[in-house]
């Protein structure tokens, strides 16, 4: 199918203009959040900026402008004040526990005992509905599965009378798949009930995020008690801000189970012991605590205005047509892909065939397969869709019921994954071969048929084997891989590499030796580069940060970058040179974070700002070293580490990088790099060479000379190791290539610490020096 767009030419490059800030990047990942508009940010600053915006409890005026965007929130959903009332809130997940904490299940007294009413939740929901069990003012709380919900299209109505009051949770549409549930389901549902629950009087609470983002909701025709939205869902801009929206009938059972108050929302608050309070009347007098978003709900208005200027007319109904043609290309472009054995490249996770917008929303949810059916690792495909410019989102996206049923995990195997080290948001992707989460990609209205184009198209060039392999392919006998790659009797250290400063080029030491030191080698990872913001900066933002080449000579850092060939930057070494700084009183500390930790700098001034904000083509950017009042630890061994990321040292085995180079099939119509360039790309410190391939990966401990060090683990790549260390130039390989051979995982090259032997800092590291690794015992397992 050929996708046919709903926008005329003129809208399009309206909102081509309007998103023009993306260039040739591809954002994929609406679901998480829309894109605001350049033309919606300059209509909130004007606003902003033409007008005094005070706290509505000082201004009557603003009061009256919260006012008139509750009515156009209201008019957006179809409905208005006399059938709903509207909280603002924190977003969704505040709107559905303010909603889980108030809601009365009441208690009618049968016999002996007095039974509340039941507390309903799809499966298929979000974390934030799940979160609502633990709140909820009722023990009778049960999950529903899919199919059990839509039982109730077909239901009769129950001649029983139904009073106890109950509430019912699901998802107008699923933030997994995209699989939107009919809304006739709340009309049924409030008024037949639920199979089972005879005298429960069921109050529908839609979770609407997922689904207003692309789709529109009328509330006219669907009415539930209750619906939680999240602005950000559908403008990009402003976060941090929702609303409850509550049918006027049903706040009669939210009222009075709000207990919390704060602010304006009493009309009386003693502060004596006895507590003495009352609350005010009306819904949103009781439920908006402190003081509202207001800057941000005022925004609304400017965000409302905009969209509709962009997209005329029915400007929801034009955004499902376009989005819901979008996803359909994409699931029918990725259903299509094949391996040359004629296996499928994709395992597409759907409960529709995305026959039309009604029952289909605008997200794609996916995991590829290798050509023998083994599914690569989402985190390896979030690597390589990061490396081609494509924004995606991986794992189960907060919504583990669906993810269980779509990957067909047992409660069981839930467990052994948490077991095995796995916790929701982490990269740990594959366990024993099987998936933990999978690929999202979902459309907004500013995607274009190319940005789907473009992601299928790293699919196919990354993934897809165009040759046939067998079972034999590839294998060498033990005999043939001697003969390959041995051309020596012992491992040796043939290379030392120093990073001064975080990610960028290696000072080599090339003869001789290199001392260690506390973090690992002596001066290795001592400097970085952060921006304006203090953010610090990588190849994976800046890839000419390669560019930048280091010198360590007589206690000085020179540094140098062929656009500023006359110049270049000294800066004095050694830790009286460091305690000097520290202490003098222009110092100034910087506060930054590497790989997750928060980390102190010394500010090394203006001179060197200055450089590197010329050497990299980027205003603002400082450079600072990493001070010595605050050490930074290693989480699992307590070592010192200075900037580097996970470990005080990082091996690579020459040998293993010449037997992937051969493995690489394609490197996408350019030259294979030399075996020197390819060892850069993977920025080791400690450069070894051993008569077999890999061999290091079974290493428990390593000598190297006389210095010892312990193996923390492998090190899991990203797409660093796809940037040409020599030009910043950006490849797929050889990221693609380690995750066929090793079955979707990212793993090169091994990390060592010290060893415990006291004396081990005082050493050199000589080149040269022999190499021998204890090798780890295989595991029985059970």
């Amino acid at each position: 199918m050929d996708f046919v767009s709903v926008f005329t030419e003129e809208e399009r490059l309206k909102i081509e203009q309007d998103f023009s800030r993306l260039g040739d990047k591809c954002y994929l990942d609406h679901a998480g959040t829309a894109l605001y508009g350049a033309s919606q940010l300059r209509a909130v600053q004007e606003l902003l900026a033409s007008g005094l915006f005070c706290n509505p409890h000082t201004s009557r005026t603003m009061e009256d402008l919260i006012d008139l965007v509750r009515y156009r929130v209201l008019r957006w959903f179809n409905t208005r004040p006399t059938e709903y009332g509207l909280v603002f809130t924190a977003g969704t997940t505040a709107s559905l526990k303010l909603v889980g904490e108030s809601f009365g299940f009441g208690g009618v007294t049968t016999g002996p005992e007095t039974l509340p009413g039941s507390f309903v939740y799809l499966r298929d929901s979000h974390t934030s509905v799940l979160g609502m069990r633990e709140i909820v003012q009722t023990d009778r709380v049960h999950p529903i599965e899919r199919a059990e919900l839509l039982q109730a299209l077909n239901e009769p109505a129950g001649s029983g009378r139904r009073h106890r009051p109950s509430l019912l949770v699901f998802p107008a549409q699923c933030n997994f798949n995209g699989v939107k549930y009919p809304l006739e389901l709340i009309e049924l549902v409030e008024r037949n009930g639920l199979r089972g629950y005879g005298e429960d009087a069921f109050h529908v609470c839609l979770d609407a995020a997922s689904y207003v983002s692309t789709s529109p909701l009328d509330l006219a025709r669907y009415r539930p008690s209750f619906v939680c939205v999240s602005f950000y869902k559908i403008f990009g801009y402003p976060t941090g801000l929702g609303a409850l929206l509550v049918r006027k009938d049903a706040e009669t059972l939210l009222l009075p189970g709000k207990r919390y108050y704060g602010g304006g929302t009493v009309k009386i608050a003693m502060s004596g012991a006895s507590g003495f309070h009352e609350k005010r009347d009306t819904l949103t007098d009781r439920f908006e605590d402190g003081t509202i978003n207001f800057l941000s709900i005022a925004s609304l208005l400017p965000c409302l205005d905009a969209i509709t200027r962009l997209i005329p007319g029915e400007t929801m109904v034009r955004i499902q047509r376009h989005t819901f043609q979008l996803a359909r290309y994409c699931f029918q472009q990725l259903q299509a892909l094949q391996h040359a054995n004629g296996s499928r490249v994709v395992e597409l996770y759907h409960d529709t065939a995305f026959v039309d917008c009604h029952s289909q929303g605008a997200i794609v949810n996916f995991n590829v397969l290798n050509d023998d059916g083994a599914h690569v690792g989402f985190a390896e495909v979030a690597c390589m869709a990061a490396n081609h410019g494509i924004y995606l989102r991986t794992g189960c996206f907060c919504n583990p019921g669906a993810c269980q049923r779509h990957l067909r995990l047992a409660d069981a195997d839930l467990l052994r994954h948490y077991r095995a080290g796995h916790v929701c948001g982490d990269a740990n992707d594959l366990i024993d071969g099987q998936p933990t989460g999978s690929v999202r990609v979902s459309f907004g209205y500013c995607t274009r048929r190319e940005d789907v184009d473009q992601l299928v198209a790293m699919i196919r060039r990354c993934y897809v084997r165009r040759t046939l392999t067998g079972p034999l392919a590839g294998i060498m006998s033990r005999e043939q891989i001697l003969a390959r790659y041995k051309n020596y009797d012992r491992p040796r250290l043939v290379q030392i590499c120093l990073y001064p400063v975080k990610s960028c080029g290696p000072h080599r030491v090339t003869e001789g030796s290199w001392p260690l030191a506390a973090t690992g080698l002596l001066y290795d990872r001592a400097f970085l580069i952060v921006d304006e913001h203090g953010v610090a900066m990588t190849q994976k933002k800046l890839p000419d940060m390669c560019r930048i080449r280091p010198t360590v000579e007589r206690d000085r850092l020179v540094l140098q970058h062929d656009d500023l060939a006359d110049e270049e930057l000294v800066i004095e070494l050694g830790e009286d040179g460091l305690a000097a700084q520290e202490h003098t009183t222009a110092v100034q500390l910087c506060q930054t974070k590497v790989c997750r930790d928060s980390v102190q700098g010394v500010d090394c001034g203006e001179r060197c700002a200055d450089w590197v904000s010329r050497a990299l083509g980027v205003s603002g950017l400082r450079l600072l070293r990493q001070s010595s009042q605050e050490a930074r630890r290693q989480r699992q061994t307590a070592r010192e580490l200075s900037l580097n990321n996970q470990a005080q040292l990082l091996l690579i085995n020459r040998t293993s990088v010449r037997w992937l180079r051969d493995k690489v099939d394609d490197w996408d119509g350019i030259d294979a790099p030399s075996l020197d360039s390819l060892v850069d790309r993977f920025r080791g410190n400690l450069i070894i060479e051993t008569a077999r391939p890999l061999e290091e990966s079974d290493w428990r401990q390593v000598r190297i000379g006389e210095s010892g060090f312990t193996v923390d683990g492998p090190c899991t790549r990203c797409q660093m190791i796809c940037i040409d260390q020599q030009t910043g130039v950006r490849t797929a390989e050889p990221l693609r290539t380690i995750s066929r051979e090793f079955g979707g995982r990212m793993r090169f090259g091994v990390y060592l610490s010290h060893g415990d032997a006291d004396d081990t800092f005082d050493r050199e590291l000589p080149l040269g020096a022999t190499v021998s690794g204890v090798i780890e015992e295989k595991k029985q397992i059970d």
